[in-house]
């Protein structure tokens, strides 16, 4: 799986995804399927990928908003870890 993402990240003119970012998009994608609704999953991530983006441009750290995202997920989802 990670080399096929490397692939489409490479097909699109982008960076590689870290470790650590395939694991928060995965953790995202299950609790928005199994708590929200699943059909919002790829959408959820996709919004999560512009704002990832969007912050990182403005030169915050991948730690920062990763955490950004997963405090928002923790207000939105239900028994979210926070």
């Amino acid at each position: 799986m990670d080399e096929w993402l490397d692939r489409w990240a490479e097909q699109l003119g982008e960076r590689p995804v870290t470790n650590e970012e395939i694991g928060a998009m995965l953790r995202l994608s299950r609790e928005v399927a199994h708590g929200v609704e699943r059909r919002l999953a790829p959408l959820s991530t996709y919004l999560a990928g512009i704002h990832v983006g969007r912050r990182m441009a403005e030169g915050a750290s991948e730690a920062d908003v990763l955490a950004e995202v997963r405090a928002a997920g923790g207000r939105l989802l239900p028994n979210s870890p926070g």
